[in-house]
């Protein structure tokens, strides 16, 4: 069993040593996503709202990119500059996931890339 690295433009371009995702077998592992508008190749700006739809739009691409969907994912973790934005976070999130939502952590961490606000990688069947 192979890997093949995912590759999309229309989520944000690798800002490190890493793939935006990964299929391996019948998965694909993303790696963290951010608020990043693809089309500009800056951080949204705004507080959680925005920066989590972003976060979500682009997971989005990425998933459709390697074969899969946001219905096919089976686990995320999401993390959060600040768990005061959990509830806003929590809508946002549950708009993407309405039928059989995958498991999932939500940490709160000391500090993001870029400085953005959210970060969320998952784990999803191809």
């Amino acid at each position: 069993m192979g890997k093949e690295i995912v590759s999309t433009d229309k989520a944000p371009a690798a800002i490190g040593p890493y793939s935006q995702a990964v299929k391996a077998g019948a998965f694909v592992f993303t790696s963290g996503v951010i608020p990043v508008d693809p089309a500009t190749a800056k951080v949204v700006e705004g507080d959680i709202t925005p920066q989590a739809t972003q976060v979500m739009e682009n997971l989005k691409a990425v998933l459709a990119a390697s074969g899969s969907s946001l219905d096919r994912v089976v686990k995320t973790t999401c993390f959060l500059a600040n768990l005061d934005d959990f509830a806003t976070f929590n809508g946002i999130y549950a708009g993407y996931f309405d039928a059989d939502p995958p498991a999932r952590s939500t940490v709160q961490v000391a500090k993001l890339p870029l400085g953005v606000l959210v970060e969320v990688e998952c784990v999803a069947l191809v």
